[in-house]
């Protein structure tokens, strides 16, 4: 891998600003809603249901690896979510010891609900953007979210220079 040179690297600092922003833009948008709905769930909890619907059935440990949070956290919003009936819990067929948790019908409707809902609001926020303008933002972001789930900060060894070891792209 090359070293980057002194334009890499301020593009790449450009690149940090504008995502540290983009985070906390993001953060005050979802804010807005993250209180409790009008179902009495909170809105976290729903990271639970979107897991669910796209990775299929899953253990709450895996859950809580999946969306970086601790198993009674976890625990604690899918019991919610069971309660609301948007969750079931069902025995896992490989330990029938174990639970699984996964949506259920009205889950699944909630999920289509609220991914309505979002993409309303983003077709409408970038409505005044050339098409074109939309599809290279959907690639570009596609493309940095694989580098930046394929990138594995162990296998990484930072020299003083800046420069990485082991990267197997």
């Amino acid at each position: 891998m090359a070293t980057p040179t002194p334009g890499d690297l301020a593009l790449a600092d450009e690149l940090g600003t504008q995502l540290v922003r983009f985070i906390r833009v993001m953060t005050r948008a979802k804010s807005q809603v993250a209180k409790a709905g009008p179902d009495g769930i909170e809105r976290a909890a729903y990271a639970i249901l979107f897991a669910l619907v796209h990775d299929g059935p899953q253990r709450t440990s895996r859950l809580a690896e999946a969306l970086h949070s601790d198993v009674s956290t976890i625990s604690r919003q899918s019991s919610s979510l069971v309660q609301h009936g948007l969750v079931e819990r069902t025995a896992d067929p490989e330990d029938g010891r174990a639970c699984l948790l996964a949506p259920t019908a009205e889950g699944l409707r909630v999920f289509e609900e609220n991914r309505k809902r979002r993409t309303q609001w983003l077709a409408t926020l970038l409505s005044e953007w050339p098409e074109e303008d939309r599809a290279t933002l959907n690639h570009l972001l596609e493309r940095l979210n694989t580098d930046i789930e394929r990138f594995d900060p162990q296998l990484a060894d930072f020299s003083a220079h800046g420069t990485t070891q082991g990267d197997q792209r």
